[in-house]
């Protein structure tokens, strides 16, 4: 069975072998680190993604118009001269006027101001304590 083998035959698979035990390590190195590689860039991808709406973000916040809308609507203030008037209902608001909301929220009603909404908090913890 052996003498079928011829020496050339051996020869050649000795160095088949050799050469994959040598060239295995490398080989291994270089997809680990093109699958390193991709990694990084898919995640390159998504910081600029996310850089890039930062600036769309801060160029809003830029324009005074902007900021003045924002605190009127977060904040509840008024230019001098103005009167806010706060309209309390018991009814659901519109799915498309829902904003996200604190926890206090089932405390205070959602149109107080928030300063009222702060000074609720403050009082609603020293009295459970």
């Amino acid at each position: 069975m052996f003498r079928s083998i011829s020496g050339r035959s051996l020869a050649f698979a000795t160095v088949l072998l050799v050469l994959a035990i040598t060239l295995a390590p490398p080989l291994h190195s270089y997809f680990t680190q093109q699958a390193q590689i991709n990694a990084y860039g898919a995640q390159l991808a998504s910081s600029q993604a996310t850089l890039q709406a930062a600036e769309k973000e801060l160029t809003l916040w830029n324009d005074p118009a902007y900021v003045a809308t924002q605190a009127r609507i977060r904040l509840h203030y008024v230019f001098p001269g103005e009167r806010e008037y706060v309209v309390l209902t018991n009814s659901a608001p519109d799915a498309a006027q829902t904003v996200p909301v604190a926890p206090i929220e089932g405390v205070v009603p959602g149109g107080t101001p928030w300063y009222s909404r702060l000074i609720s908090t403050i009082t609603s913890t020293s009295q459970s304590k």
